[in-house]
């Protein structure tokens, strides 16, 4: 148990700074790559969710606190967190098919966790831009970063997936 407290807790310090970084970088003006709420989506299913809560309040906060945006992530990460369940039954409903308590490709299936993964980042995409515009002024250019965005985040989150999966999990 002390193991995987300690692998998730480096892997939300790395992903933190990740964000951190990739907060700055803007592809064709509307992408932005968010990868750190892979962390969320990495969490067990049988985690209590008041961790979950707590460490999605947690996160959002510190990508806030150093990316100078007062409480949007915090809020976002916060209904992500709530979120995180109910999408994870609809495309996984029983628990009991899983190799392991924590989702990912080997755990889940391409096919399901890829939905999972999917649906979890546009809701996440959805509330950040929306939060951030907080008007319908712009409403194609909103639209399009969350298009962009969403695909991009998808992409690099499948290979973060893949280079973060454990030994274990590949040998399943």
């Amino acid at each position: 148990m002390t193991k995987t407290v300690i692998q998730f807790v480096v892997l939300a310090v790395v992903l933190v700074l990740v964000q951190v970084v990739f907060n700055r970088i803007v592809l064709l003006g509307v992408a932005v790559p968010i990868v750190f709420i892979y962390l969320l989506m990495r969490l067990p299913v049988n985690l209590n969710t008041n961790w979950v809560l707590t460490i999605g309040f947690v996160t959002g906060l510190l990508v806030d606190i150093f990316g100078n945006t007062p409480g949007m992530n915090a809020l976002a990460c916060t209904v992500l967190a709530v979120l995180r369940m109910p999408v994870f039954n609809v495309y996984m409903p029983r628990e009991n098919d899983m190799n392991t308590p924590i989702p990912s490709v080997d755990s889940m299936g391409v096919a399901a966790y890829f939905k999972y993964m999917s649906t979890l980042v546009l809701f996440y995409c959805v509330l950040i831009f929306m939060i951030q515009a907080f008007t319908t002024r712009d409403l194609l250019l909103t639209l399009a970063r969350i298009g962009a965005s969403t695909v991009l985040s998808v992409v690099l989150i499948l290979g973060l997936d893949s280079l973060v999966s454990t030994r274990r999990e590949k040998r399943l």
